[in-house]
């Protein structure tokens, strides 16, 4: 059934319980992971340098520095979960826009992801990335809170 599951990662305790869902069904049908990380670009004029720990750095390469890391660390968890096939990814670009492009290019059969849960009101005036990726992938779409 599964042949390619992309899990989409934020680091956040949904998105782990994605990554250990999926190295469950990649398991069952012998399918390969890819792990992706998609985070927005900001720039110095985007925001202030929060981000930064207080070393000046752009808070892009911050973001980027830091979507590595969670994608290094889920390619370990699901490595020591029995995943075999798995691949990291680390994207700059819209979220949703972004999971769902490289969902397309690499013949992904499922995207999974977590949900942040921010209710009606706030999903309604926000939208969240796995409500738009559910409306825009052609693919079968697991979202795990």
């Amino acid at each position: 059934m599964f042949k390619t599951i992309l899990v989409a990662t934020d680091g956040s305790d949904h998105a782990t319980k994605a990554l250990d869902i999926s190295c469950d069904l990649a398991q069952k049908y012998g399918a390969r992971l890819i792990i992706l990380s998609a985070y927005r670009h900001h720039s110095a004029l985007d925001s202030t340098y929060s981000l930064d720990s207080g070393n000046l750095e752009a808070p892009d390469a911050t973001l980027g520095r830091l979507a590595r890391d969670i994608v290094d660390k889920s390619v370990i968890r699901a490595r020591e979960n029995g995943a075999s096939q798995v691949e990291g990814l680390v994207r700059r670009g819209p979220p949703a826009r972004t999971i769902v492009e490289i969902a397309k290019d690499r013949g992904a059969d499922a995207i999974a992801m977590g949900s942040r849960g921010l209710g009606d009101v706030g999903g309604f005036l926000l939208g969240s990335v796995s409500h738009k990726v559910s409306s825009l992938a052609e693919c079968t779409c697991i979202t795990v809170k």
